[in-house]
């Protein structure tokens, strides 16, 4: 049984150096399986330098070729335009850009060494067969968010904390229009985490957390958190 305790209170946040962060996208694509809504996830190569192991909804930066010259200052199209791309590139799949659901925007620790600033977009999956290439994505599954948690917990996969939270997010919803209509009803939530390290893991802290301002998860009050335990993964969020 995973231990659920609050781990001992000596920590140690996050702090300089400061490195640049580089745009990116990322599209969660759903269908409905027998049993609620299944998720898209690629396996990446475990030799690639970024995420290398991790299972991964179809993504990656935002290049050149997604700028809409006419419009360059038009962070939120160029994203989708990414998101379309790489979601053929990497699965196959054709997607129109105007079916896409923006959900989220993450910025990662200042301390990681290659940051990418994240929109995240949410579809129902296209008809036709998933292909990945072998070679940066090796492998493909259409996974229930609860057992992509469970099988993280297991160390049977790889997850980064935006994937875990995503998955969380996925779970109050029975079907996949009703997760389109839900999160494509409201505004993008931004995500900007601090890190910090403590004893058995480390913890994230997000936005309305009461140690989120000083990086110090000690500090009673709101807990909007992801615990990374060696124990296993838990996201606590009461507001």
């Amino acid at each position: 049984m995973m231990d659920t305790r609050e781990p001992a209170t000596r920590h140690k946040a996050e702090g300089p150096p400061q490195y640049p962060a580089v745009p990116a996208a990322t599209v969660v694509l759903l269908r409905d399986g027998s049993d609620g809504p299944e998720a898209l996830m690629l396996r990446r190569n475990s030799k690639l330098e970024f995420v290398g192991g991790m299972w991964v909804f179809p993504g990656g930066r935002v290049e050149a070729s997604d700028i809409d010259t006419d419009r360059p200052y038009d962070d939120t199209a160029s994203a989708k335009r990414a998101a379309v791309r790489e979601a053929a590139e990497e699965a196959g799949l054709t997607i129109d850009a105007d079916s896409l659901v923006w959900f989220s925007h993450w910025t990662p620790p200042s301390i990681s060494p290659r940051r990418f600033v994240t929109w995240f977009f949410l579809a129902r999956a296209p008809e036709g067969a998933v292909t990945v290439d072998g070679s940066e994505i090796q492998a493909h599954d259409w996974i229930r968010p609860v057992d992509a948690l469970a099988r993280r917990n297991a160390l049977e996969i790889e997850l980064a904390p935006p994937t875990w939270i995503t998955l969380e997010q996925l779970l109050a919803f029975a079907d996949v229009e009703t997760a389109l209509a839900t999160l494509g009803g409201r505004a993008p939530e931004y995500f900007a985490t601090r890190l910090t390290r403590i004893d058995g893991g480390a913890v994230a802290l997000y936005h309305g957390d009461a140690g989120y301002d000083e990086g110090n998860p000690d500090l009673p009050g709101n807990r909007h958190r992801l615990w990374m335990l060696n124990t296993g993964w838990r996201y606590e969020r009461n507001r």
